[in-house]
């Protein structure tokens, strides 16, 4: 049993509409604090309608669980909302059917921190959900929009896509692909959350693209490459620029080095080209996760977009 705090809850004459302030406890989500809403309205009809009211958005893209023109309101809190319904109604002998109106104040405004708009949900937020229960720091929410980024592209038409750690990768990715916005995958630190679903909606073409010190964590096979969950690995780094030349001086200054950029441009100043070996071991990391069918490639950037690391491509 959930219990939470109603902010307002009144009847009128042919329904209900009641509302809770959203809590995401310690999980990231842009509707945390944000006003949750829905009005209830009787039918004459048996069954139940769900419609988007404020803040709500709509589906205008295939290649979502939803199709086009449905409210973004996804199959399990749509569920969750008809077992309480039918439940209700059974109890009361209620054989009528019912109107769900979702809202979230200031929804709309919300929703452009999101990814919707890339994915063609447009007007407000997406009401999502597993299983109702917000687990900490899962990033649920984010990795959803991920999967979801994944399925639009692929359904319609887009085989290659950029898999991207920030504004930076993205900016770089369409530089050199020129790829539309459906194509590019804000996949933050969620490497993992790209390169698992792909064995199940796999694409012909996958290039990842990140900075060099997270690139490094994918290269030392990391799938979450928050500083949370990962770290980068000097010594490790300093171990791969010997094996393509590094000598013992080079090698002990990388492991004493304050960054991972510290360690890259000592490297670039001797020749040595860590920045495309790190991105050769990130390479056969995500190789071994997604199905061989998949061509990968990785490009590692400095802060400023530039490319200071390449491995793999496509003939």
């Amino acid at each position: 049993v959930v219990t939470m705090r109603l902010e307002f809850c009144r009847t009128q004459a042919d329904g209900a509409e009641a509302g809770t302030l959203k809590d995401a406890g310690d999980d990231p989500d842009v509707t945390h604090g944000a006003l949750l809403y829905s009005r209830v309205r009787l039918l004459p009809d048996a069954g139940i309608v769900f419609v988007a009211g404020q803040g709500v958005g709509t589906v205008t893209r295939p290649g979502l669980v939803l199709p086009v023109g449905e409210p973004a309101i996804n199959p399990v809190p749509r569920k969750m909302i008809t077992d309480h319904l039918q439940q209700l109604a059974a109890e009361h002998n209620y054989h009528g059917g019912f109107e769900v109106t979702v809202n979230v104040q200031d929804g709309e405004s919300l929703a452009l921190k999101t990814m919707n708009p890339r994915l063609g949900i447009l007007g407000g937020l997406s009401i999502l959900g597993t299983s109702g229960i917000v687990r900490p720091f899962s990033c649920a929410a984010y990795i959803a929009s991920i999967h979801q980024g994944i399925d639009v592209a692929k359904t319609n038409g887009y085989l290659h896509i950029a898999a991207c750690t920030g504004n930076a990768s993205e900016d770089t990715m369409r530089r050199v692909y020129n790829l539309p916005e459906i194509a590019l995958i804000e996949m933050g630190d969620f490497v993992g959350a790209v390169l698992k679903h792909l064995r199940k909606v796999p694409v012909d073409k996958l290039s990842l693209c990140g900075g060099f010190g997270k690139i490094s964590k994918l290269a030392a096979g990391h799938m979450d490459l928050h500083s949370r969950h990962s770290s980068i690995d000097l010594p490790q780094l300093a171990e791969w620029a010997a094996a393509i030349g590094a000598d013992p001086t080079l090698q002990e200054a990388i492991r004493q080095a304050n960054t991972s950029q510290q360690a890259l441009a000592m490297c670039s100043a001797q020749g040595i080209a860590l920045g495309d070996a790190v991105s050769q071991h990130a390479l056969d990391f995500a190789r071994s996760v997604v199905p061989a069918s998949v061509q990968v490639e990785v490009f590692a950037i400095d802060r400023q977009g530039a490319v200071v690391g390449h491995a793999g491509g496509f003939a």
